[in-house]
Protein backbone atom coordinates (compact mmCIF):
# COMPACT_ATOMS: atom_id res chain seq x y z
CA UNK A 1 0.00 0.00 0.00
CA UNK A 2 2.61 2.40 0.75
CA UNK A 3 4.59 2.32 -2.40
CA UNK A 4 2.24 4.54 -3.87
CA UNK A 5 4.06 7.27 -2.05
CA UNK A 6 7.65 6.60 -2.55
CA UNK A 7 8.61 9.51 -4.92
CA UNK A 8 5.66 11.71 -4.56
CA UNK A 9 5.50 14.71 -4.05
CA UNK A 10 2.71 16.06 -1.66
CA UNK A 11 1.02 18.72 -0.75
CA UNK A 12 0.20 19.43 2.77
CA UNK A 13 -2.07 22.13 3.55
CA UNK A 14 -2.11 22.84 7.36
CA UNK A 15 -2.61 25.60 9.90
CA UNK A 16 -1.18 23.71 13.14
CA UNK A 17 2.62 23.43 13.27
CA UNK A 18 3.04 20.63 15.19
CA UNK A 19 0.86 18.84 13.01
CA UNK A 20 2.23 19.97 9.69
CA UNK A 21 5.77 18.78 11.25
CA UNK A 22 4.33 15.21 12.37
CA UNK A 23 2.72 14.57 8.49
CA UNK A 24 6.06 15.74 7.04
CA UNK A 25 7.69 13.40 9.22
CA UNK A 26 5.31 10.93 8.56
CA UNK A 27 5.56 11.36 4.32
CA UNK A 28 8.76 11.08 4.48
CA UNK A 29 9.21 7.81 6.18
CA UNK A 30 6.75 6.72 3.44
CA UNK A 31 9.71 7.73 1.00
CA UNK A 32 7.71 10.95 -1.12
CA UNK A 33 10.36 12.72 -2.78
CA UNK A 34 9.15 16.31 -1.92
CA UNK A 35 6.58 18.10 0.81
CA UNK A 36 5.48 21.69 0.24
CA UNK A 37 3.52 22.84 2.75
CA UNK A 38 1.13 26.26 3.39
CA UNK A 39 -0.80 27.77 6.49
CA UNK A 40 -3.05 29.69 4.52
CA UNK A 41 -5.56 29.64 1.79
CA UNK A 42 -4.20 31.90 -0.52
CA UNK A 43 -0.62 30.23 -0.47
CA UNK A 44 -1.97 26.83 -0.88
CA UNK A 45 -3.47 27.90 -4.21
CA UNK A 46 -0.70 30.18 -5.33
CA UNK A 47 1.26 26.19 -4.77
CA UNK A 48 -1.48 24.49 -6.66
CA UNK A 49 -1.62 26.98 -9.72
CA UNK A 50 2.40 27.30 -9.98
CA UNK A 51 3.84 23.90 -9.20
CA UNK A 52 2.86 20.16 -9.88
CA UNK A 53 1.66 17.69 -7.28
CA UNK A 54 1.12 13.73 -7.31
CA UNK A 55 -1.21 13.88 -4.21
CA UNK A 56 -2.91 16.64 -1.78
CA UNK A 57 -3.38 16.54 2.18
CA UNK A 58 -6.17 19.59 2.99
CA UNK A 59 -7.43 20.86 6.34
CA UNK A 60 -10.80 21.85 5.92
CA UNK A 61 -10.54 24.53 8.59
CA UNK A 62 -7.20 26.96 8.08
CA UNK A 63 -7.19 29.64 11.14
CA UNK A 64 -10.92 29.73 11.65
CA UNK A 65 -11.45 30.06 7.80
CA UNK A 66 -12.56 27.77 4.78
CA UNK A 67 -10.07 26.39 2.82
CA UNK A 68 -12.49 25.46 -0.13
CA UNK A 69 -10.87 27.46 -2.61
CA UNK A 70 -7.47 25.42 -2.23
CA UNK A 71 -10.30 21.74 -2.73
CA UNK A 72 -11.39 23.82 -5.96
CA UNK A 73 -7.68 24.34 -7.12
CA UNK A 74 -7.07 21.19 -6.58
CA UNK A 75 -10.00 19.70 -8.24
CA UNK A 76 -9.09 22.33 -11.23
CA UNK A 77 -5.81 21.25 -11.30
CA UNK A 78 -6.29 17.40 -11.10
CA UNK A 79 -4.71 17.30 -7.95
CA UNK A 80 -6.18 14.05 -5.58
CA UNK A 81 -6.43 14.73 -2.09
CA UNK A 82 -7.59 14.18 0.87
CA UNK A 83 -9.31 15.71 3.73
CA UNK A 84 -8.31 16.95 7.62
CA UNK A 85 -10.38 18.02 10.12
CA UNK A 86 -10.76 18.30 13.83
CA UNK A 87 -14.16 18.79 13.39
CA UNK A 88 -17.29 16.91 12.49
CA UNK A 89 -17.19 15.47 8.82
CA UNK A 90 -20.27 16.45 8.09
CA UNK A 91 -19.71 19.53 6.63
CA UNK A 92 -17.36 18.37 3.30
CA UNK A 93 -18.62 20.78 0.91
CA UNK A 94 -20.90 20.35 -2.19
CA UNK A 95 -19.01 18.52 -5.12
CA UNK A 96 -16.60 16.81 -2.38
CA UNK A 97 -18.40 14.23 -0.65
CA UNK A 98 -16.15 11.70 -2.32
CA UNK A 99 -12.91 12.81 -1.23
CA UNK A 100 -11.83 10.47 2.00
CA UNK A 101 -11.85 12.69 5.41
CA UNK A 102 -8.75 11.93 7.84
CA UNK A 103 -10.31 13.08 11.60
CA UNK A 104 -7.57 14.78 13.68
CA UNK A 105 -5.70 13.18 15.34
CA UNK A 106 -5.10 9.97 12.74
CA UNK A 107 -2.41 7.61 12.62
CA UNK A 108 0.48 6.79 10.42
CA UNK A 109 -1.58 4.22 8.81
CA UNK A 110 -4.48 5.96 8.20
CA UNK A 111 -2.63 9.11 6.19
CA UNK A 112 -1.20 5.87 4.14
CA UNK A 113 -3.91 4.44 3.46
CA UNK A 114 -6.18 7.30 2.42
CA UNK A 115 -3.15 9.27 0.72
CA UNK A 116 -2.63 5.38 -1.31
CA UNK A 117 -5.93 5.00 -2.30
CA UNK A 118 -6.65 8.85 -3.70
CA UNK A 119 -3.22 7.76 -5.87
CA UNK A 120 -4.51 4.32 -7.01
CA UNK A 121 -8.06 5.68 -8.06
Amino acid sequence: MDRFLVGRRVLVVEDEVLILMMIEEMLADLGCESVASASMAGKAVALVENDTFDVAMLDMNLNGRSSLAVAQALAAHSVPFVFSTGNSIDEVWDGFADRPVLRKPFRFEELAGSLSRVLAR
